[in-house]
Parts: C-alpha cells; sequence; structure tokens
C-alpha cells in the first residue's frame, strides 16, 4: 500500500526550513525572531492539525 504524501506535514516541514532560514538571515536580531516565531507557529498549527486527524 503507497502512503500519500500529506500536505499539512510537508507545509509544516517548510514553515520550520523558513523558521531557520530566518535565523540565519541578514537582518537585525527583532525581525529574525519575529520571522522566526511566525514560522515556528505555523508550523506548530499544522502539526496541530495532523494530529487532530
Amino acid at each position: 500500500m503507497k502512503h500519500a504524501l500529506n500536505p499539512s506535514k510537508i507545509r509544516a516541514a517548510a514553515h520550520r526550513a523558513m523558521a531557520i532560514a530566518a535565523l540565519h538571515a541578514d537582518s537585525s536580531l527583532s525581525v529574525r525572531l519575529k520571522r522566526y516565531r511566525h514560522h515556528m507557529d505555523r508550523a506548530r498549527a499544522l502539526t496541530a492539525v495532523e494530529v487532530a486527524q
């Protein structure tokens, strides 16, 4: 049986990658933390939806 890729799982992984990238960006610390937190919040929300299903 083949397993289909879960779009929310893929999006959560993408948001985690963007969060890490935000930490390495050439921006001020406050901007980097804001972007990191935003993407991690999205990743956590998508993971929670996935677990609830």
